[in-house]
């Protein structure tokens, strides 16, 4: 670390570089509900016309300005963009981008998301409750230790690595979702293997014929020393991973969950969050926002859990919700066990469960290799930040 030196953020990052883009001009933008807790890729845009707002090209990192944003982990690397494509987003994002010779975008990336540039930024915040704000100047004169370029090159790559094999996993996993509800739909929905049309010996039934839902509960100051695989709504809308938290710190009663059970939430039902949980500690439990449901037969699992998981059963939870419109909408647990699914025989629920199988047993390998990548760089990521570890001490283990 004798090469690191001691630099002002102002003089390493280009903060809100100058960006030329023309009101009433067509481009991609990135809204702040568009970012992903904790997760590099931008996942989607828009394309809209240009009224005002952030500017930013490829490479650049956007970090949220605002609370509760910026705390809950709402920083991105510009990777949506054409060579010289300029796009625009909310004007709560502060933009990062490299300085030509000084600085690395992918160091500045991993920078904002340590404690170095992140956990000052945030203590900087002023403003009224629930509406604070980065104060810049105070950023721009955050002081901090950074290495040599060819050293930030290294460690960036290093870390991003990491965050390209989550990325790939991801993708890889989105695929295997949807070819599974494919096949589901091809034929459960429209019976292509039978001409259209479903066969005679099948029967319609409701859900709660074939399913069942648990409200098997735990307190967890029943057991405060427990570690506790907890399925929760904000680790869903983060990493699609449970947290591990010790039960004395979790203050409400939760649902224990088990290998044969697949969760839906039943808050706010339209945004969807379906979860087959792993369990892979002793202790499983989810959110009383959830429906644990269970297939009867414990081997149909995967056919019950692709009912659950189709557009019709989407449709039917959002027509049985109570609460207003976009507030704390919930879906009724008891009326979904009405909803009307077409049961084959036996013989092709198993045939349709074997031909998934191992996409879903993929999709869990790829879910929990992404848990062991998101702990190791977030080990990683404050000593590579500091010079407490070096990259050469990384590749030698």
């Amino acid at each position: 670390m004798n090469k690191w030196k001691l630099v002002r953020a102002a003089d390493f990052i280009d903060f809100n570089p100058r960006e030329s883009l023309s009101k009433g001009t067509r481009a991609k933008k990135v809204g702040m509900e568009r970012l992903q807790p904790f997760v590099r890729d931008i996942p989607s845009y828009e394309v809209a016309t240009f009224n005002g707002g952030s500017k930013f090209r490829n490479g650049d990192t956007l970090m949220a300005r605002i609370t509760p944003c910026l705390e809950n982990g709402k920083t991105a690397k510009v990777d949506i963009l054409e060579d010289g494509e300029v796009g625009f987003g909310s004007t709560e994002f502060i933009v990062l981008r490299e300085k030509t010779g000084v600085s690395n975008k992918d160091f500045i990336y991993y920078l904002a998301m340590s404690p170095i540039l992140r956990e000052k930024a945030i203590k900087s915040m002023v403003g009224s409750s629930g509406r604070q704000r980065v104060q810049q100047g105070v950023l721009n004169d955050i002081e901090f230790y950074a290495p040599p370029l060819d050293e930030q090159i290294e460690i960036g790559r290093t870390l991003r690595a990491l965050d390209d094999k989550i990325a790939n996993n991801t993708a890889i996993n989105h695929h295997l979702e949807q070819m599974a509800q494919a096949i589901f739909k091809s034929w459960f929905v429209d019976f292509e293997p039978w001409g259209g049309v479903m066969p005679s010996d099948w029967r319609e039934v409701p859900l709660g014929e074939v399913m069942e839902i648990s409200t098997k509960a735990l307190n967890p100051q029943s057991c405060p020393d427990t570690i506790l695989e907890h399925y929760s709504i904000p680790a869903f809308d983060e990493t699609r991973l449970p947290i591990f938290e010790l039960a004395s710190e979790i203050k409400s009663n939760k649902y224990l969950v088990d290998k044969n059970s697949f969760l839906i939430s039943k808050l706010n039902p339209v945004t969807k969050r379906i979860w087959r949980p792993y369990c892979i500690s002793e202790y499983a439990v989810c959110s009383t926002e959830f429906i644990v449901y269970r297939a009867k037969n414990p081997k149909h699992k995967d056919f019950y859990f692709s009912v659950v998981d189709s557009q019709a059963f989407t449709d039917f939870l959002l027509a049985h919700v109570t609460g207003s419109t976009g507030s704390r909408q919930r879906a009724i647990p008891s009326d979904t066990l009405s909803f009307p699914i077409a049961t084959p025989t036996n013989e092709i629920i198993e045939d349709f469960c074997e031909k998934v199988a191992s996409s879903y047993a993929l999709l869990e390998q790829n879910h929990l290799e992404n848990l062991k990548l998101r702990q190791m760089r977030d080990s990683l990521l404050p000593r590579l930040m500091s010079g407490v570890l070096s990259v050469s001490e990384v590749t030698a283990k």
